[in-house]
Order: structure tokens, then sequence, then C-alpha cells
């Protein structure tokens, strides 16, 4: 009875022991950070001639750079000349590396960008759904390039697998941009993590694999573009590897 009572009191603190997994992190957080880049546009006659517009992930053979259509076609002024680029290092030491094809998918607001060097690459995950509750973590440069390339790295959860559509405060901003994104509306999935601006385009992985399963399309923003810096909301939206899988499969691009 003894040794029973022992048994029973065994496998209920096994059960009452944390998930060990998140001890992996830091471990997958070394392998992640060498395929992040920092991806923007290089304009000579511009006030500020190197610009961040967000955050990108190598792929595929190491010649390819995941990221937001958003970000790769970020505004510019008509009359600037400029050209995209990749920017790749640590501090303000990094090096610029040219763009040199551009593949688009605006309707999941993802784009691949080819380089002209070759850089360590991230996993990709399966296109299974990943489980509510799982922990994950994403890698980018929330500040863009304000204090130079340093990537940070947050951790949170899997809230929900929704649809894509973000829904209008009021019925002034019901636009037919709207309606047209309520009838193409495509699965992805909610966050709860802190993220920023500068985060679109990063990957999301598996904090015990390191497995990348999406990539951050936007932030919840509360009120303002400069609240979301100030005063985060906490939810982020992220694309399904899937359409990453989708846009490679169209233009022949190797995934290994």
């Amino acid at each position: 009875m003894f040794f029973k009572v022992l048994s029973v009191l065994a496998v209920s603190l096994l059960l009452m022991r944390p998930p060990v997994f998140a001890a992996d992190l830091p471990e997958q957080v070394k392998k992640i950070k060498p395929a992040i880049v920092g991806v923007g546009r290089v304009a000579p006659l511009a006030t500020v001639s190197h610009q961040l517009t967000g955050t990108g992930f190598v792929i595929g053979d190491g010649q390819y750079v995941v990221t937001n259509d958003h970000v790769a076609n970020a505004k510019v002024p008509k009359d600037l000349k400029y050209r995209r680029a990749i920017f790749y290092g640590q501090g303000r030491r990094g090096k610029i590396i040219e763009v040199l094809e551009v593949y688009e998918d605006p309707e999941h607001d993802l784009a691949i960008l080819k380089i002209a060097e070759k850089l360590p690459a991230v996993t990709l995950a399966a296109t299974t759904q990943i489980d509510d509750g799982k922990t994950v973590a994403t890698t980018g440069y929330p500040m863009g390039g304000i204090l130079g390339l340093y990537a940070a790295t947050h951790q949170g959860i899997i809230a929900a697998f929704t649809p894509s559509i973000t829904a209008a405060k009021n019925s002034q901003q019901i636009s037919e941009r709207f309606l047209q994104g309520l009838r193409n509306r495509f699965m992805v999935y909610q966050l709860d993590i802190v993220a920023y601006p500068g985060n679109s385009g990063s990957p999301v992985y598996l904090a015990e694999t390191g497995e990348v399963f999406a990539v951050i399309n936007k932030v919840f923003v509360k009120q303002t573009k400069e609240s979301a810096i100030s005063n985060p909301s906490g939810i982020t939206y992220a694309i399904p590897v899937e359409h990453v899988y989708a846009l490679a499969k169209k233009h022949n691009i190797p995934l290994g």
C-alpha cells in the first residue's frame, strides 16, 4: 500500500511539472538569429539613405528571403531613386545585400526576395495547423533600424486560428477594400505576443523546435501607429507558412 501511494504521488508530481520545452527557446533563438535580415531600401539622395521597412528571414538554399508584400513594396516619394536591399549583420556594422528579384503575393501580403548572396536559412514547418495554446516565439527588428541591427525575440502563445479580416470600428471604415477582404478572407494565426510595426515579416516559430510555421503580418493597433510602440496591444496576426510554400512553388523556388 505504501509503495502504491508513492507511485501515485510520483505520477502526480510529474503531471504537475511545467512544460520543459520553454528551456529549449534560447537554443532555438541562437539558430534562428543568423537567418534574420532587415528588409528595406537604399536611396543615396535621400536624407536618410538606408531605410529599414521591416524584417525578413532566409529560406531554401540561402538565397531567398521571406517578408511581407507591404514591407517589400513600402511607399516612397515618386521622384526618389532607390533600390531594394537586405541589411545583414549586427549593430551598425551590417552589410547591404542586393535584391535581384521580387516574387509577390499581395492577396496574402507575402513576398519572396532573391538576393545576391547565400545566408543561413530557417527550417520551415509542415503545413499542418498548429494547436491553440502552443508556445511560440518571433525574432525580428521591432524598432526598425533606429538603434542599428539588433534582433529581438518575443515569446507568447497561439491564441486562435481566425479569419484574416480586421473588423471595422465604424461604418465609415467599410470601404470597397474592406468588402473585398471579406470576400477573399483566409485563415491566420492570432498570437498573444508583443510585437511592433518593425516586426512585420518576422518568422513565428515553435519554441521547442525552431520550425517556422507563420509570418508576422500585422500588429493590432489600439489608436495610432505611434501608440503601437508606446502602448502595444499584445495582439499580433501571422500568415500560415502554407502560403509561403505556394508562392515558392509558383515561381519554382527551391526550398531544400
